[in-house]
């Protein structure tokens, strides 16, 4: 393990010392255990046949707050050393410098440097000099376990008994923390749960209610919940097989449009809705294996693709990981809504374009074809006679700041299917309720085919501040009488991130759910909703999100009340 110290060790003393040390709270005696960042390597070792007891210091505060200002120094890199005042432990013209130099050139000790000594003398902190003062004691015991030890000679086991006397409380520092290192090393090796796979979770608490004067007549609070638990394999540590397992209790309020009847769309849903049962059941709710082909990203989805896991949707800081717990509260604010149209089984592509540097960096085409009943062999059904979804779309960032996604997305659905169904997220095959929009805008009574035509910007101007927008365009042709619509939706949004602590976000954001004019008479009103939130991060697992939606002529309805949903969700992730 010593080689691997000093090839660290060579790179730069001042990063060594801060990998050792970073969590230092207390010195430990030579059998002492303590916590320690898994890049520190073996502690000291005894000189041949004559050992050497390591002892305490005799002033463990003074030795501690060492450790504590050495730590804070390890945080400068090598090439910001101006004097040789910031390392003022071990001055080049101490004795015990001379002579762990002496003892580097003589035996080799840390041949990781160029010219094997310290760069340029340079002065060290106690805790470098006594890194390497353990490597000359490695490499004089391996001499003598090798039968070579007549090349050590008395003087220098007398001048490393010395060094180890002066050096007590430091190398026994180390020798602790690389005991308790090795002891949790193995005990996380025989326990771990996989060498390729990493668990991921996240769970929402939401206390919610709607007020209005129809809305809220028909509704009560509710405590509902939603626990994601997905398991992130790579095989090549490129790739990543993504396996999910969903379940919550949530479920949609009871929104009321023209003469009290209720809405049937997915207006005011919120995303801890998305995916949920009603009971708590346990499903796979996402299978999806990604992995780069040359210069390409290949995704691959077996069960709950989304095109928004693999198109980019740029609306930071309102989307999270589809649906997820930490951006905006509802399905609309979060995305594009025509990232919602199909998903289930399918491929996507994602190859990139544009010369380094240049105005079109970073920029990339996506493809994609996602079908919600790949798994069904019956007539009318399977990847290609199912409900489908092709998606085209090209990305672009302008500079730093602007990212542009220009997106058209080709698909059929089947009679009783609705347009913006997520491919089936809150229900199974065609009939799966709504994501977002007005009924009037989902309802395919028909079987139908549709073409949609999106746009999504987003620009950060600053650090602080986040803008982005959307706007989306269908044509559905239905292959009914009187079944052919147009659908409609934009919104904008302004994030500001880090308010007020790190990690925190304040988002607001406005526009018309889906919604289509003329299919129903006296239900022509564009059904506004404006949605504010704050995120607050507790810790980094814990972040509380008080929020409202407001909601206008819920189901386009000219005579419908507004209603006014609040609610404060809890989201811990781990």
């Amino acid at each position: 393990m010593s080689n691997l110290l000093w090839k660290a060790l060579a790179v730069s003393p001042a990063i060594l010392g801060a990998t050792l040390l970073v969590s230092a709270t207390a010195i430990a005696a030579p059998n002492t255990t303590a916590e320690v960042p898994a890049a520190e390597e073996q502690g000291a070792a005894e000189v041949a046949q004559t050992p050497v007891i390591l002892a305490q210091t005799a002033n463990d505060a003074k030795v501690l707050d060492q450790v504590k200002r050495y730590s804070n120094e390890g945080n400068t890199s090598q090439s910001q050393v101006t004097s040789v005042s910031q390392f003022s432990d071990v001055q080049p013209t101490d004795w015990a410098f001379q002579a762990l130099q002496s003892l580097v050139e003589r035996y080799g000790c840390i041949a990781g440097y160029p010219n094997g000594t310290y760069r340029g003398n340079r002065a060290l902190t106690r805790y470098e000099f006594a890194a390497g003062l353990n490597a000359c004691l490695d490499r004089v015991n391996e001499l003598i376990a090798t039968a070579t030890a007549d090349l050590v000679t008395k003087q220098d086991l007398a001048t490393l008994q010395r060094l180890q006397e002066e050096f007590s409380a430091e190398l026994a520092t180390l020798r602790g923390r690389v005991d308790s290192l090795e002891a949790r090393t193995a005990e996380l090796e025989a326990n771990q749960f996989s060498t390729t796979t990493k668990l991921q979770g996240e769970a929402i608490f939401a206390v919610s209610d709607v007020f209005g004067d129809s809305s809220g007549d028909v509704n009560n609070t509710v405590f509902q919940d939603r626990v994601r638990l997905g398991l992130q394999t790579s095989f090549t540590g490129r790739d990543v097989l993504t396996t999910r397992l969903a379940a919550g209790n949530a479920e949609s309020f009871r929104i009321l449009g023209n003469n009290n009847q209720q809405v049937g769309g997915g207006e005011g849903l919120q995303t801890f809705n998305v995916g949920n049962t009603g009971s708590n059941a346990v499903r796979i709710d996402r299978l999806t294996y990604e992995v780069p082909v040359g210069p390409a990203q290949v995704y691959l989805a077996a069960a709950g693709g989304q095109h928004s896991h693999y198109a980019a949707v740029n609306n930071p800081y309102f989307f999270d990981k589809t649906d997820g717990g930490n951006g905006a509260l509802s399905t609309f604010a979060s995305e594009n809504p025509i990232y919602r149209i199909g998903g289930g089984a399918g491929i996507a592509l994602n190859v990139p374009f544009g010369k380094p540097g240049g105005i079109l960096k970073s920029s990339s085409i996506t493809l994609g074809y996602l079908g919600s009943e790949g798994n069904d062999p019956g007539s009318g059904a399977g990847i290609f006679n199912g409900n489908y979804a092709a998606l085209g779309q090209l990305n672009f960032s302008l500079g730093d700041r602007i990212g542009v996604a220009a997106t058209y997305v080709h698909g059929y659905s089947g009679a009783g299917s609705n347009l913006f169904d997520g491919g089936g997220e809150l229900g199974i095959g065609t009939s799966a309720s709504p994501v977002v929009g007005t009924s009037l805008a989902n309802n395919l009574p028909n079987a139908s085919s549709s073409n949609s035509y999106g746009l999504s910007v987003a620009f950060r101007p600053s650090e602080k501040l986040s803008v982005s927008g959307f706007v989306s365009y269908h044509d559905v042709t239905g292959f009914g009488n009187n079944d052919d619509f147009e659908a409609w939706s934009y919104g904008a949004g302004i994030a500001l991130p880090d308010l007020g602590k790190k990690g925190n976000v304040l988002g607001i954001f406005g526009g018309a759910q889906p919604y289509s004019i003329g299919r129903v008479t006296g239900s022509n009103e564009v059904p506004y909703q404006v949605e504010g939130f704050y995120k607050y991060r507790v810790s980094d697992n814990i972040s509380v999100t008080p929020g409202v939606i407001w909601l206008t002529s819920p189901g386009q309805g000219k005579n419908a009340d507004d209603a006014i949903i609040g609610t404060l969700r809890t989201t811990f992730t781990f």
